[in-house]
């Protein structure tokens, strides 16, 4: 890589580091630790909330949609705006307006006062699982883009470096260094893809381009004759149904829907951010801008990059990186490639900090969701804490600080990685949905129905996932029959054994 893309990159990682420090002393709890002294704005809230949500698997999974599907990738985000305006409407009041919610700072909380502490205790160590699980992808997926792009640069240095920046700023600044971060981030992340990515990659597919230098930038005779061509380019290349928003099938769209949008009801990081949120009204406003920032902004963004990418490829762009042609290549790395190859000197370094953005987004929101899971669901559990005491703090930025140690290990002796953050999720997402809308949204409820729920949900996804010896019907994806399960386990279960003066203690409350 040449200096000066090296130095641009070195620059950010720096900002980032100093945006922890800057927080460092301004935290004085648990509070404002884990949820940022819930006097958070909606637009700081809505940029974090999609810059978690799309931010680590964007440069991928969007990239390799667009690459295989075209523009009907896109409508996997477009669950994305569903599952956002969902709880907006529905989550959101139910938990900001709940008296006793007011001093909670994680989701298995909500699983204590409507059930007991056994089952939110569960609860704590399902998702602390998932999210040290993504924690390690994300750092690993960094390591990966690193060590790509850097000479002699190998995978094991990449992760250390990755790791102790994305761990350093999250010990030291909390949810508030996070959300911040993550607004810098995004703010990256746009601009390199408005105005980098997308369009020098769109020209670059146009052909007889050479080197571009930045006096073409302005030459809008030049432009205007090259996006022509690369329209054309695009035109004859690629099959007509990439250009259009019907190549899907009902089983991709069922799916997606049924794995992205619970999601948005169970996840740790969304929860913090509600809490974080001054007041209803912000929250609101937040998940409404996350949703459109979603769709159709970030999800036609990515997949035009994966489009593109497919017309380089079958033109034989990637072959100097021997490469393969056209639908042989790896989806997934299309996109980094096709960057990799027309981007100049300059652009290419503000572009790898936009890819690094995306991935620091999510793991630091990860890694402070399983810290607060840790020391709010599980310690807790067996030791009283006071969430005010400067030793809670202490205690939660160490808790931080080692599982953020232990995910950057576990990125670095385990080749299976992205199978234990698929399973983790799949357990999350299965195990933990059911029993948060039954508890929000029904009177009867049950101990054991929720935690004989979570349990079945979650185990049935998992080892559907594993099994290899027949297909599931009509192609849907185990989530479906994961979430089946949970249902008809927490129904049956609340019904033959309801909490007895559950009713009049919520009433109390």
């Amino acid at each position: 890589m040449h200096f000066i893309d090296l130095s641009i990159f070195i620059l950010y990682m720096l900002a980032m580091l100093g945006v922890g420090f800057y927080f460092l002393k301004k935290n004085q709890g648990a509070d404002d630790y884990y949820v940022g002294g819930r006097t958070m704005g909606s637009g700081h809230i809505g940029l974090s909330v999609v810059a978690t949500d799309v931010g680590g698997g964007f440069s991928i999974g969007l990239g390799g949609l667009g690459f295989a599907l075209g523009l009907s990738g896109s409508w996997m985000l477009f669950t994305g705006l569903l599952g956002a305006w969902l709880a907006a409407v529905f989550l959101i009041p139910k938990v900001k307006n709940k008296s006793a919610f007011q001093r909670f700072l994680t989701f298995p909380q909500i699983f204590g006062y409507y059930f007991n502490t056994r089952v939110a205790l569960l609860a704590g160590v399902i998702s602390a699982i998932g999210y040290t699980g993504f924690t390690s992808s994300q750092i690993l997926a960094g390591a990966k883009l690193a060590s790509g792009t850097f000479a002699n640069l190998d995978l094991t240095t990449a992760l250390l470096i990755m790791g102790v920046i994305a761990v350093v700023y999250t010990v030291m600044g909390g949810l508030k260094a996070v959300i911040y971060t993550d607004t810098i981030q995004w703010a990256i992340l746009m601009g390199g893809l408005v105005f980098i990515g997308i369009p020098v990659s769109f020209l670059a597919v146009g052909g007889d381009m050479g080197a571009l230098t930045f006096s073409q930038l302005f030459n809008w005779t030049w432009l205007a004759e090259q996006s022509s061509r690369s329209m054309n380019a695009i035109r004859t290349t690629l099959p007509p149904e990439f250009l259009s928003l019907t190549n899907i099938t009902w089983q991709e769209l069922v799916n997606w829907s049924i794995t992205i949008i619970p999601i948005w009801f169970v996840g740790m990081t969304l929860y913090q951010r509600i809490y974080a949120c001054r007041d209803e009204r912000t929250a609101k406003r937040a998940w409404y801008l996350a949703g459109l920032f979603e769709w159709p902004i970030m999800a036609f963004m990515g997949v035009s990059l994966g489009i593109l990418a497919r017309v380089a490829s079958e033109q034989g762009m990637f072959e100097a990186l021997g490469a393969a042609t056209g639908s042989a290549v790896d989806p997934e790395t299309g996109l980094p490639m096709l960057l990799r190859t027309v981007l100049p000197v300059g652009l290419m370094g503000l572009m790898l900090s936009a890819y690094f953005s995306a991935i620091l987004s999510t793991a630091d929101s990860c890694l402070m969701a399983s810290s607060g899971n840790i020391v709010t669901d599980i310690i807790s559990y067996f030791r009283k804490m006071d969430p005010d005491a400067p030793s809670t703090l202490r205690l939660s930025q160490l808790v931080t600080l080692l599982v953020g140690a232990f995910a950057l290990w576990l990125a670095s002796t385990m080749t299976n990685v992205l199978d234990l953050m698929l399973y983790s999720y799949a357990f999350m997402v299965s195990g933990l949905f059911v029993p948060v809308i039954g508890a929000l949204f029904w009177k009867r409820r049950s101990n054991a129905g929720a935690f004989w729920a979570m349990l079945a949900g979650g185990l049935v996804t998992v080892l559907l996932q594993i099994q290899e010896r027949f297909s599931l019907p009509f192609g849907l994806d185990p989530n479906m029959f994961g979430l089946l399960a949970s249902f008809v386990l927490y129904l049956t279960l609340t019904l033959l054994y309801p909490n007895k003066n559950r009713i009049e203690h919520d009433r109390n409350k």
